[in-house]
């Protein structure tokens, strides 16, 4: 593209990481502590992302699916440890399932992470710093100038006093929505392109000041009362949602509620509004989505204050400064993760990654609906190297959510854990290329696992 105005080259970092969610900045700390010239720019004015500007929480789970053993460690482990060290999260080996921090729901919510978001801000910051690595908040990506070969020559930035340039030698898109893939002209698809849909989006919320043991009493008298029917989880809740729809109250194509217990045992986490038909990589779809999701909040609010037991007195205490996003674009790459290969507890010998999170497709069959499928208890599956390498341009990498994958594959690794160690892996390649002066497809993967193995991660 040309720009009317001649923009000058600012930065020349080896490694440029785009958008410091928890994929991005478990990124730039990884390839920054492997010796790498490390630059990670951000929107926002912290990292965190979908765990912080979304209010996105717990943490799901870093376990195996029987809850025997931690399978994500590595950078994720560093930070879960140091939020627990300043009291902003309650280790997962402490959690138990069902209970109030897993919604009341056992298979595949074993050992999440409730943490505070805040905390979570302050540790990303320091983990940066101490790494070395050079923070640019409050600049977006703009748009990728690349050459004849693919490769990106240039990363156009939005700061808040102007358009600039940066010249990396290599660029880890950690936008979660393929970004600077998509301007580099590496091909996508948009949600699932077989049926047409693509997960919908969710304005999360927390709410304090509640009354929790009347809430765990209500529980209890109700515990044998959750069942699945057409697709459709009837949960927590669903038995107050069911009087209020009835007293005309609750509108809303949902039949219970998501609800997780935070840090404090006053405060909990609210995942149930749903907002269908969204594209998150279309602002005017964000802004209906935005404007929506606090409508479908302030319902849902309401409900709790007239009929949940203890929440009587409870205060909205925050909204999501951005609507959570589960699905965008998934890029086409070097290898494509499966269903079939999840669900069959693959580990390819080029995995970066090992986990047990859960197929999960929300809206999947309606706006009530879901499809959640859990692995057999004790296993895992890994993630290779080659969903990472873009095709088409060969200094780029792309890891979180839109890493190459089937849509309903995808419905796996998206969550929280997972993105930061798929981060954590992008980033050391990328250093291993730059060092070498080689492209993302070049990189050697038995010494990229030497490495990661070294740093914590479990393989």
């Amino acid at each position: 593209m040309l720009y009317s105005k001649d923009l000058r080259t600012e930065y020349e970092p080896d490694v440029l990481v785009v958008g410091g969610g928890p994929a991005g900045f478990c990124a730039a700390v990884a390839a920054a502590r492997s010796g790498a010239r490390t630059m990670l720019v951000e929107k926002n004015g912290f990292c965190g992302g979908m765990a912080t500007a979304g209010l996105v929480a717990p943490f799901m789970t870093c376990y195996d699916s029987g809850g025997g053993e931690m399978l994500i460690r590595g950078l994720f482990e560093e930070t879960v440890d140091r939020l627990c060290a300043i009291g902003g999260a309650i280790h997962p080996s402490k959690v138990t399932a069902p209970s109030a921090f897993t919604s009341y729901i056992t298979v595949g919510h074993r050992n999440v992470t409730p943490f505070r978001a805040e905390a979570l801000k302050l540790v990303a910051d320091r983990m940066l710093a101490e790494a070395g690595v050079k923070i640019l908040y409050h600049t977006s990506f703009a748009d990728a100038e690349t050459g004849p070969d693919g490769r990106i020559k240039r990363i156009i930035l939005l700061r808040k006093n102007g358009l600039c340039a940066a010249e990396p030698r290599f660029t880890v898109d950690c936008t979660g929505d393929g970004d600077v893939a998509a301007a580099a002209g590496v091909p996508f698809e948009l949600g699932n392109s077989a049926t047409g849909k693509i997960q919908p989006a969710t304005m999360f919320f927390r709410i304090g000041n509640v009354d929790s043991e009347k809430i765990e009493a209500d529980y209890r008298a109700n515990i044998n009362n959750f069942y699945r029917k057409d697709g459709v989880n009837y949960r927590s809740l669903h038995w107050w949602v069911e009087k209020a729809r009835e007293a005309g109250d609750w509108t809303l194509d949902r039949v219970s509620v998501g609800l997780f217990r935070g840090v404090d045992p006053d405060e909990w986490s609210i995942n149930t509004s749903r907002i269908m038909g969204i594209d998150g990589t279309d602002s005017e779809s964000l802004t209906r989505a935005e404007t929506e999701g606090r409508e479908q909040v302030d319902q849902i609010f309401a409900f709790f204050r007239k009929y949940v037991p203890g929440c009587e007195n409870a205060k909205l205490l925050q909204t999501g400064s951005t609507v959570g996003i589960r699905e965008t674009r998934h890029i086409k790459g070097m290898k494509r993760l499966t269903v079939a290969s999840l669900l069959g507890c693959e580990t390819p010998e080029d995995s970066v990654m090992i986990a047990a999170n859960s197929v999960d497709i929300h809206g999947k069959f309606g706006p009530r609906s879901n499809e959640y499928i859990a692995l057999p208890e004790g296993k895992h599956y890994g993630v290779p190297y080659g969903t990472m390498v873009p095709e088409g341009c060969g200094n780029l990498l792309v890891s979180g959510r839109c890493i190459s994958a089937e849509s309903d594959a995808s419905g796996a690794v998206r969550v929280m854990p997972p993105c930061m160690a798929l981060g954590q892996a992008a980033g050391t390649a990328a250093a291993m290329a730059a060092a070498a002066d080689c492209s993302a497809a070049g990189v050697d993967t038995a010494a990229l696992r030497e490495r990661l193995a070294a740093a914590g991660v479990k393989l």
